[in-house]
């Protein structure tokens, strides 16, 4: 069974920083990819980013400045950290498995 936990709610005001962990059962957070995606209100799912491995990560260009991923093994957590995030960034933030 395979199972992704994030915070149920997190708000964050324009230009903080945070960090969106997304807690991992099932596989292993630094053997196998987790992708991330974002709903906006009235827009379709978006696919924003990997993080695969240290050095196997990335996100969309619209992004690129503004978050980058990590993981700790000893939880098996990947986390999104995010920066100046501003109110074209509002949506729904999601982990997910990816597709093997």
């Amino acid at each position: 069974c395979i199972e992704l936990v994030q915070p149920a709610v997190m708000v964050v005001k324009p230009g903080e920083s945070f960090k969106l962990p997304c807690k991992i059962t099932g596989y292993t957070a630094t053997g196998s990819c987790t992708n991330w995606v974002r709903h906006a209100s009235g827009k379709a799912l978006e696919w924003i980013g990997w993080y695969c491995s240290s050095s196997d990560t990335g996100s969309i260009n619209s992004l690129k400045n503004k978050i980058h991923y990590s993981a700790e093994a000893s939880s098996n957590t990947v986390i999104l950290h995010g920066q100046n995030f501003q109110a074209e960034d509002t949506a729904v933030y999601y982990c997910a498995r990816e597709h093997s």
